[in-house]
């Protein structure tokens, strides 16, 4: 008898051990993936200020929620992804500071999940090498604590290009299936036209293996996205063409247009680059940019002959569909643009600097890793140059606007109130007046119906130091702001009678 339960119980003190050292791989994986986010968090907090005020388009999300002024124009290129991603802070606090806090963990959250995404494609270290090296780019730490979408579709690009993967080659990995559906929904959500260009790669493949479930839970996660903004094109616009022309009317008419030098020029610091005619920063601004695409084909090279070419291959495709639009099709520049295709280069890149480093056998090579170390040192410093010049004129350009805001309030412009012209969105929200067009991307007025405000609220036409009025305000009493002029219409009649 005991002769008899001696293999059984050795075999299960094997297996015992096996599994408990398969979790403690795991559990250690996930660590590493969780210090990494940690780390983009802290360096958010510490390098990008958290009062630091809200942007442009910032206050165009955030006003749709928020409790600041009434909500601004929503053009049609926008999604309300973001409104809704702010709200559970926007809509009871004004304070810019707990919202920068609240995204900042907020991402630091998403950036570990997007990693986890992919356990069981590439090595934990694989995974944390590339999350540092999409988190210390600029334009994410940048972009990490702000109300904007483009970072958001880079996590949920990761999230369903990694599920996708996971559920293809386990077609029983339920947990993938619906990481697949949420990665999708969350890139829909915030930018439809993204979503579509990011997935594009893994409809096809779907087709073409014949992977109906895999394809079903892509297209109810871009569907389950998108659908509202769908829904409000067809009644806003008058039909998803309709909106889709708009958007594209708004963006400069998109169409064939070389963008690469617009993007090499926007990466000096500029968060938008339009029109994008400055001179080409130096050269050791942008070498990574051409760096990337060389280690991206040694990352495939290595798949290849490791033969896991797909798990390479697709990110390399989704990030060249994502990318695509933003290269060869718009007018100007904004580094934000390419953050999805910058989350996708990370894991064939990371995967290809370990095999430069490391031999087949698992042994360093000292010589190459010096090397390495020595151009990612260059590397992030450059980065946190640039990041902090963005971040000092990013600032200034907020407290410009503060300013005005308070000098406004002195003249008399205080809510409800109205303003309108040059910056008239930003200024009207931190001054807490609704703001209007009569013309351009944001038109959402006429003339008669300023007038006719006038006539019951305070109303202001804002101009660049210099500049021509609107025809209905050049009789408006002039005051000059910082970096703006205003001309403020006569005080309302006592009551508001008109």
């Amino acid at each position: 008898m005991t002769y008899g339960t001696k293999p059984v119980l050795v075999g299960r003190g094997r297996r015992d051990e096996a599994l408990v050292s398969g979790r403690s791989r795991r559990a250690g994986g996930d660590g590493l993936l969780a210090a990494v986010a940690g780390a983009f968090t802290l360096a958010q907090l510490l390098l990008v200020r958290p009062w630091i005020g809200l942007g442009w388009d910032e206050v165009v999300y955030v006003s749709q929620v928020g409790t600041e002024a009434p909500a601004a124009f929503f053009s049609a290129p926008r999604a309300r992804g973001v409104s809704l991603l702010v709200w559970p802070v926007a809509s009871w606090s004004s304070s810019t500071t707990l919202l920068r806090v609240y995204l900042a963990v907020l991402s630091g959250l998403a950036l570990y999940l997007a990693l986890r995404a992919w356990r069981g494609l590439f090595p934990a270290r694989v995974l944390a090498g590339a999350g540092a090296l999409f988190a210390t780019l600029w334009m994410t730490l940048f972009y990490g604590p702000q109300a904007m979408p483009n970072l958001w579709v880079a996590f949920g690009a990761l999230i369903c290009v990694g599920c996708f993967l996971r559920a293809r080659e386990d077609p029983f990995d339920r947990r993938a299936l619906w990481g697949v559906l949420a990665g999708a929904a969350l890139m829909a959500w915030m930018r439809p036209t993204d979503a579509v260009w990011v997935a594009l790669p893994l409809l096809v493949l779907a087709v073409a293996v014949r992977h109906w479930r895999l394809g079903a839970a892509l297209a109810a996660g871009l569907v389950a996205g998108g659908v509202e903004w769908v829904i409000e094109a067809i009644v806003g616009y008058g039909g998803l063409r309709e909106r889709l022309n708009e958007a594209s009317r708004i963006q400069g008419d998109l169409g064939w247009n070389l963008a690469v030098d617009d993007q090499l020029r926007s990466l000096v610091g500029s968060t938008l680059c339009r029109p994008c005619n400055g001179e080409m920063p130096h050269p050791v601004v942008y070498a990574w940019w051409f760096v990337l695409p060389l280690l991206a084909a040694l990352g495939l090279a290595v798949a290849i002959l490791a033969g896991r070419t797909t798990r390479t291959l697709v990110p390399l495709l989704c990030a060249a569909t994502a990318a695509f639009p933003y290269l060869f099709m718009i007018g100007y520049a904004a580094p934000r643009f390419l953050l999805p295709a910058y989350a996708l280069l990370a894991v064939p890149v990371a995967d290809a600097l370990r095999h430069l480093v490391k031999t087949r056998y698992g042994r360093w090579r000292p010589a190459v890793a010096g090397v390495i170390a020595f151009g990612l040192a260059g590397h992030l410093a450059v980065q946190y140059a640039v990041l902090d010049r963005a971040v000092d004129r990013t600032t200034a350009n907020r407290q410009d606007w503060a300013r005005s805001a308070a000098e406004l309030h002195r003249l008399g412009v205080r809510p409800p109130c109205l303003l309108t012209g040059h910056e008239a969105i930003p200024v009207a929200y931190y001054t807490g007046c609704s703001s209007g067009a009569t013309r351009g991307h944001n038109a959402n007025t006429t003339s008669a119906e300023i007038l006719r405000t006038a006539r019951s609220v305070p109303v202001g036409a804002l101009t660049a130091p210099g500049g021509t009025p609107p025809r209905y305000a050049r009789d408006w009493e002039l005051h000059r702001l910082d970096g703006l002029e205003v001309r403020i219409a006569p005080a309302p009649r006592a009551g508001g009678a008109e």
